[in-house]
């Protein structure tokens, strides 16, 4: 874990420096990182990774409103309903769920900041960097070139997920310039991010162990195949031969891998365990290490139970917010692994000593917490179910990511692991490329699964079945329908990120009913331009529908 080590202390030096927790200013395009702090090659470090740091805040379940709540919460598997007392914050996560969201909405807002404002933070080390001579930096040519390549491939990523949210946005490549930036079209967007990326890609360093948690070669053709795969929503014109070959440099291992040779996992557990840094298939993640440089995963804040701790054997609670949309557990197989591994449901009891159920707090206070598969208050009797009903215990929760165990098993069994805290938080994996490469595959021949297609599916689904089980669960070309495609990519990619993207490609977000949602408009498509975004610039247009 050398490298890893390296890169979090490098880290933690530069949270010291600035937070990336703080209040976000307004105009978050025209932030200006201190100018002289290019002196020797640790300051120039320092500046490519502080974007790093940055991204936790908006690309991860955080805790905080970036991009990955509205890109999961509008979605239909995951929920923050209101649960007895907590939960309500101003009606927020109903919006989200419900499709209600106006142009004033404080979180679209803060999404729409925070990722501005990493974008900034990628703009002033280019050109700082790019005005700089390599003596006066302590840094050689080639490192130059690498780090101006990677900052230009992470400033991509950024322009990815803002377009992806919000559509039409303005193009800013210096800092504060221009002060009120007009608003380009998507597909205007969407050509800037593919130049960037193919004007840069073969600059930046191959996937490797020292750059773990960076952006890479690797990165880039995943940023490419996600482009791709999404091109005929965000631009109207097909790309499908272009991510299906952009995939095929990844698969065939062509852009490096973190661990050697790029390889999906033999299982659906070393990509979310504690030393999920030695995972083979992960291409980019928000990297952590707690136990050195004291930088860890947000997630638990947003998924744990307030008595969380007791069950996994931690110290980290959470507020019992985001659960699993009531329905949506049963949609895997009860033989498939990744519902008894990535889900949790039922009596919960201590880890420390099983034979003692965790108690719960709130409705059932004093009595054994129980996760249950519904939301509506069990306890009066009520069938009624929607996003005003929960209680404490209400909904399957989160158990993708483990964070480890703080204290011992019984009998010392397991013992304290060593690596708590510290598993990375994954953005692109090999997996979503097999899928990514299987699905541009099925609309290339009207939308047929070929058996090509099956075997690239089959390859990373198996793998969550016994030998026994999975010779019945094969996927066949008779099978594989794009509903059934759509419904897979929710199994394996649940808490991941892509779910609103994957309704709105396959033609579901504005018309699918789920749970208690209904459709809606296909204006919801698209998040409004945040209208305090709009009140300080003036040259920003609204989307259409809002």
């Amino acid at each position: 874990m050398k490298n890893k080590i390296l890169i979090c202390s490098l880290l933690a030096g530069v949270m010291a420096i600035t937070s990336c927790k703080k209040q976000v200013e307004e105009h978050a395009y025209d932030q200006l990182v201190a100018d002289n702090f290019y002196n020797n090659k640790t300051e120039v470090l320092s500046a490519v990774l502080r974007p790093y740091t940055h991204a936790n805040a908006w690309v991860t379940p955080s805790g905080q409103d970036g991009w990955w709540r509205p890109a999961e919460l509008s979605g239909d598997q995951l929920a923050w309903p209101t649960k007895g007392r907590h939960g309500e914050d101003g009606g927020k996560w109903k919006r989200l769920h419900y499709h209600t969201w106006t142009v004033d909405e404080g979180g679209l807002n803060n999404a729409w900041s925070l990722m501005f404002w990493g974008m900034g933070l990628c703009n002033d080390p280019i050109e700082q960097l790019s005005k700089r001579d390599i003596a006066s930096m302590g840094i050689t040519q080639t490192e130059k070139d690498s780090y101006i390549a990677e900052l230009k491939l992470l400033r991509a990523f950024h322009y990815l997920k803002l377009m992806d949210l919000f559509g039409n946005i303005p193009i800013v490549t210096k800092v504060g310039e221009p002060a009120k930036p007009e608003t380009k079209t998507r597909k205007e967007v969407f050509n800037f991010i593919e130049s960037e990326i193919k004007e840069n890609i073969d600059k930046a360093p191959k996937l490797s162990r020292a750059m773990l948690g960076r952006m890479s070669q690797a990165g880039g053709y995943a940023m490419l195949v996600e482009l791709y795969l999404n091109a005929e929503v965000w631009t109207g014109t097909p790309r499908w031969d272009d991510c299906i070959a952009a995939a095929d440099k990844l698969i065939s291992n062509q852009a490096g891998g973190q661990n050697g040779a790029m390889a999906l996992d033999p299982n659906i557990t070393d990509q979310f365990k504690t030393t999920n840094d030695l995972s083979k298939e992960v291409i980019f993640s928000i990297a952590y290490n707690y136990s050195v440089a004291n930088f860890q995963p947000s997630w638990p804040s947003e998924f744990y139970h307030f008595k969380q701790q007791e069950i996994y054997g931690g110290g980290r609670n959470g507020n019992d917010g985001i659960v699993v949309i009531p329905g949506v557990y049963t949609t895997y197989d009860a033989a498939d692994q990744r519902r008894s591994d990535w889900l949790l449901i039922g009596p919960m009891f201590k880890f420390v000593n099983p034979t003692q159920p965790v108690l719960a707090s709130e409705e059932y206070n004093g009595q054994q917490l129980v996760f249950v598969d519904n939301i509506r208050k069990n306890k009066s009797g009520s069938t009624v179910t929607n996003m005003s009903e929960g209680e404490e215990n209400s909904g399957v929760r989160f158990n993708k990511y483990k964070l480890g165990n703080q204290f011992a098993g019984p009998g010392g069994v397991p013992a304290i692991d060593p690596n708590y805290n510290n598993g990375d938080w994954n953005i692109y994996r090999l997996t979503w490329i097999y899928f990514a490469k299987a699905e541009a595959l099925m609309r290339k021949n009207g939308g047929i699964a070929t058996q090509d297609v099956c075997d690239l599916i089959n390859a990373c689904k198996s793998r969550a079945f016994s030998t026994a089980d999975w010779a019945t669960r094969r996927y066949t070309p008779a099978t594989l329908t794009l509903d059934e495609l759509l419904a897979e990519r929710g199994r394996e990619f649940i808490f991941e990120g892509f779910r609103r993207d994957d309704l709105i490609r396959f033609g579901k977000f504005a018309t699918a009913t789920w749970w208690d949602h209904n459709p809606t408009n296909a204006t919801k498509t698209l998040y409004p331009i945040p209208q305090q975004q709009r009140d300080l610039n003036s040259n920003l247009k609204q989307n259409p529908g809002y």
